[in-house]
């Protein structure tokens, strides 16, 4: 939920509230009691911290992977791989 600011233009009593974004302004001043308690504008704060979330961060998800698919190219394939006799038969390597 987030944090909002408030402030008296009446006594200049500033409190923050937790409220959620649907509930109504408040309006009473909890100090003293006049109609002229409003929402002030703060900048967002928060903290980033660690080392980051990447697309691999989500697991059984359908984003994409930072991990290379391999090349199916024979010239990147080593010597012993790319061979027939290396191959067992029905191989589809080649």
């Amino acid at each position: 939920m987030p944090i909002y600011a408030y402030r008296c233009s009446a006594c200049g009593h500033q409190d923050d509230h937790m409220q959620k974004m649907s509930d109504p302004l408040l309006t009473v001043c909890p100090s003293c009691s006049a109609e002229a308690y409003v929402k002030q504008v703060t900048a967002a704060g928060f903290q980033l911290k660690g080392s980051g979330w990447y697309a691999t961060d989500f697991k059984g998800g359908s984003g994409g992977t930072s991990v290379t698919a391999p090349s199916s190219n024979a010239a990147d394939k080593p010597a012993a791989e790319s061979s027939p006799a290396a191959c067992s038969p029905g191989c589809a390597c080649h």
